[in-house]
């Protein structure tokens, strides 16, 4: 892999889209335990307990649900110059955003060759730390982002430019093979050392499957499902409580009443060896969904979350050439 001139460290955030921010503060805040960093009228910042910069998760008022970008933090100033230089030297057109997000400085932003909007900065502000202010915990008691998912008619293509182009490293991945040969359905990509910061699955796209945000355990993750029924938001829960083969982690599945979805993360595994051999799951294999065998619902592969371009228009998506329809149940 050449030798780059930057340094991305991790996915950062994303922002989504909701046409009701009172509602959907409800939602994030009281019943699913995010901290509310800061409001104003179109947006809602929202961070983890373990975060200590302002913001994981951006509310944003729209008319129409889905996902405007995901942000990328990189190691120091300098790096987002030498992400500008290296993305003309390669054919992607990127252009400067000078306080273009609350608590931001420089942004760099670009569409990736598949059409995903992706930001890059390094300056934030910082806010205070969470993780012991115990009596101020609540719901799922969410840490911190893991992990964005994206929808891609191109797995193989767009999993080799994350890497080749800003050293993702593939943790583990998914086939389906044709003539003999594998097929990449699903690639689980990494910059932090953890099983992944970057889940790209196959399926009509871009598109947004979910994000995904780390809790401190299996029971809060439990306790979360017991919160939401007793709230009357149990048709919230899409899927799961379960645990994955891929990543070995336990997981909630949870739509906002506007229909985006999160993930509730916990219990996947340290990566740091240098020498690490990635992990193949074949694509019939039930146990690469749910580690117990159980499919996953229809709604989860038939339903993903809108894509929007800079200016705010939701993009076109094409259809996968791969199958895209593992076991799962109606």
């Amino acid at each position: 892999m050449e030798e780059r001139l930057f340094n991305v460290l991790r996915t950062h955030h994303v922002e989504y889209l909701v046409t009701d921010l009172d509602r959907a503060q409800a939602f994030y805040e009281d019943a699913v335990g995010f901290t509310v960093t800061e409001r104003d009228d179109q947006h809602i910042y929202l961070r983890g307990l373990e975060d200590r910069t302002h913001h994981n998760l951006i509310l944003r008022q729209a008319s129409a649900p889905g996902v405007s970008h995901v942000g990328f933090r990189v190691a120091k100033e300098q790096d987002l110059d030498a992400i500008a230089q290296y993305l003309g030297s390669i054919g992607v057109r990127s252009h400067w955003e000078e306080k273009a997000e609350r608590a931001l400085g420089r942004v760099l932003r670009a569409n990736d060759p598949f059409g995903f909007p992706i930001e890059f900065f390094y300056e934030i502000e910082h806010v205070p730390w969470m993780l012991q202010q115990f009596s101020r915990h609540h719901g799922a008691e969410v840490m911190r982002l893991d992990h964005a998912n994206y929808i891609s008619p191109k797995v193989e293509e767009a999993s080799d430019w994350y890497q080749r182009h800003f050293g993702f490293e593939m943790s583990e991945y998914t086939v389906s093979v044709e003539n003999g040969r594998d097929r990449i359905w699903g690639a689980w990509l990494h910059r932090k050392q953890t099983s992944h910061d970057l889940a790209i699955s196959n399926g009509k796209g871009p598109r947004y499957h979910h994000a995904s945000f780390i809790v401190p355990s299996k029971d809060r993750i439990l306790g979360a499902a017991d919160r939401l029924a007793s709230m009357g938001l149990a048709n919230n829960i899409e899927r799961g409580p379960g645990r994955h083969g891929t990543t070995n982690a336990f997981f909630l599945y949870l739509r906002d009443p506007d229909g985006n979805r999160i993930e509730l993360f916990t219990g996947d595994y340290l990566l740091v060896d240098p020498d690490w051999e990635p992990v193949r799951w074949d694509l019939e294999n039930p146990q690469r969904q749910t580690f117990w065998g159980a499919p996953a619902p229809k709604s989860w592969f038939d339903e993903s979350m809108v894509a929007f371009d800079w200016e705010g228009n939701p993009l076109s998506t094409t259809d996968p050439t791969l199958p895209d329809r593992p076991m799962m149940i109606d």
